[in-house]
C-alpha cells in the first residue's frame, strides 16, 4: 500500500498502553474509523485489494464495517461472519484454537448460498492469523473460492501472515 495511506492511518491510530493486560500496546482503530477521510481512504485501498471478488467476508466485529464499506465501493453484497452463538440455527461453523481453549465462527446456512462464488475477506487486524484462518476454512468448506484476505493493520511480530501461505494477504499499515 501507499505511504500516505500508512501515515493517515499511523496518525489516526491510537495506542492504549497496558491493554488488556499489562506489556500490551493497544492498537486502536476507532478514531481513524470515526474520521471521514480516514474511512473513506481506509475503504478505497482495502477495496482495491478485494477487486474481481462477488462478495465481502467481514469477521466479527469491526470487519463488519469495513467489509461493508468495502462491499458498497464494490457494488457487492457482504457477509458477516459472526462469532459462535450469535446466530439462529442452522449455521455453518468453524472451531478453531487459541491461546488458551478455542472460537468458533459462523454463517447463516439458509439464505445465503455462497457455493461457487468469489469471497475477499476484509478484517481490522491481522495478528497470529487464527480468526482468519477458520474464516478461510469456514468459506471453503460452504464452496466459496477465497481470492485473498485483507487488513488494515497487520501486527508482523506474530506471525499471521505465514499461517495463511499461500493465501494472499494484503495489510495497509504494518507494525
Amino acid at each position: 500500500m501507499t505511504d500516505d495511506v500508512a501515515a493517515l492511518i499511523a496518525s489516526l491510530m491510537r495506542e492504549v498502553p497496558d491493554f488488556p493486560e499489562p506489556g500490551i500496546q493497544f492498537k486502536d482503530l476507532t478514531p481513524l474509523l470515526a474520521d471521514a477521510h480516514g474511512l473513506a481512504t481506509v475503504t478505497d485501498a482495502l477495496a482495491a485489494t478485494a477487486e474481481g471478488a462477488d462478495l465481502v467476508a467481514g469477521i466479527d466485529a469491526r470487519g463488519f464495517l469495513l467489509g461493508a464499506a468495502v462491499a458498497l465501493r464494490l457494488g457487492t453484497g457482504v457477509l458477516a461472519v459472526r462469532k459462535g452463538g450469535k446466530l439462529p440455527p442452522p449455521v455453518h461453523s468453524e472451531t478453531y484454537s487459541l491461546e488458551y481453549g478455542t472460537a468458533t465462527l459462523e454463517i447463516p446456512a439458509d439464505g445465503i448460498d455462497i457455493a461457487g462464488r468469489t469471497v475477499a475477506i476484509i478484517d481490522d487486524v491481522l495478528a497470529t492469523g487464527g480468526t482468519v484462518a477458520a474464516t478461510t476454512a469456514l468459506l471453503r468448506h460452504c464452496g466459496a473460492t477465497v481470492t485473498g484476505a485483507a487488513v488494515v493493520l497487520e501486527l508482523t511480530a506474530l506471525g499471521g501472515r505465514d499461517v495463511l501461505e499461500p493465501l494472499p494477504v494484503a495489510s495497509l499499515y504494518t507494525v
